[in-house]
């Protein structure tokens, strides 16, 4: 529904509204830590009930959107006032006619997950795993999920270690609200390598310090707790501005109509998966790799930075409804979509 110019930083609200739940169930969890008679994670679990209840009431007020009810009616007419409420404008008569083209392509798909798989949609498909997959290998949510664990592990002790875990919620919050502000001018690619590398080096010099410091069964000094916190924070910074909000942000924006379906469903599928597999091997994973697992996730973002600056062509402001000619003009996607489309890069030419 976002208007093309402004579709980044609305999208990025998600993960900025993500990151505003994660500060406050740590607050709570900061706060509750202090119930006495084992009652403190009994309050913190029933308080998810809240926003749960908020979710369940506000579905019932959502309006449609001018994609979802084209495809669903041949009322154009309501389609056209809906386009008109959302865009608080009466000419929108262009962008209605590219919805309905890409609504009729789209009717003419009657399979979108086997259809997905033909040649012409291989980069969305591909996209739609290494995405999520690699915004998960960032290794956010061993910070999201053990923060407090992670900064025992370092000396500090259980309410600073929750403080902490707030500390850096606080961080991510700030730079997805930065994020939201700079999408749509500085573009996808940008933040992408600018957050990757930022991590990059955090997380080497994380490792390097706490196997420098802390060994593998010693502890730190305040001093060196407060440096790993402060590189941590850094790290945190780094995804909030880039891999955080638009690993959503890309492949919401990426797929055509007649696939869209299909491929928003691998995309949130892959990303649920490896959320599921890093929080259950994590704590495996830090006995056996120690200072090590800054490292191995370190490798991961080096790899999927390398990777979006080779294969992830830019896409903002440019209409959804328009988003294939990015393949069809990137050095590397056009050998595979080029020789499907050269009857609609004609059409358009003409």
């Amino acid at each position: 529904m976002a208007p093309t110019k402004y579709r980044g930083g609305f999208n990025n609200s998600f993960q900025l509204s993500v990151g505003i739940g994660v500060l406050i169930a740590n607050l709570i969890n900061y706060g509750t830590e202090k119930v006495k008679g084992g009652w403190g994670w009994r309050v913190s679990l029933a308080m998810a009930a809240v926003p749960a209840s908020i979710l369940t009431l506000g579905a019932l007020f959502l309006p449609d959107t001018p994609n979802s009810l084209i495809q669903r009616t041949d009322d154009h007419e309501k389609v056209k006032r809906l386009l008109q409420r959302v865009r608080g404008t009466d000419d929108v008569q262009a962008e209605l006619d590219d919805l309905i083209l890409a609504s009729e392509i789209s009717k003419t798909m009657k399979h979108p997950f086997k259809n997905i798989l033909q040649r012409k949609y291989r980069p969305q498909l591909v996209m739609s795993v290494a995405i999520p997959f690699f915004q998960q290998v960032t290794g956010i949510n061993v910070i999201a999920f053990y923060a407090p664990i992670l900064f025992r592990t370092i000396g500090l002790g259980v309410s600073a270690s929750l403080l902490s875990a707030v500390i850096t919620g606080a961080v991510g919050i700030v730079t997805t609200g930065l994020s939201m502000l700079i999408v749509d001018k500085v573009g996808r690619r940008g933040l992408l390598i600018f957050g990757g590398i930022q991590m990059f080096v955090t997380q080497m010099i994380v490792g390097g310090l706490m196997g420098a410091k802390l060994g593998d069964h010693g502890g730190l000094s305040k001093g060196w707790a407060f440096v790993i916190l402060v590189l941590i924070c850094t790290y945190v910074a780094g995804f909030g501005l880039s891999w955080g909000p638009l690993g959503w942000l890309i492949p919401s924006e990426i797929f055509p109509l007649e696939i869209r379906s299909a491929g928003q469903s691998i995309s949130v599928s892959v990303n649920f998966l490896f959320t599921f597999l890093v929080g259950q091997t994590f704590l495996a994973m830090l006995c056996h790799f120690k200072f090590g697992i800054f490292f191995f996730f370190g490798v991961w973002v080096a790899i999927m930075t390398a990777f979006v600056y080779f294969f992830l062509p830019e896409t903002k402001n440019l209409p959804i409804e328009k988003m294939d000619r990015v393949w069809r003009e990137h050095w590397f996607w056009k050998r595979i979509v080029g020789e499907n489309n050269e009857v609609i890069i004609k059409e358009e030419e003409g």
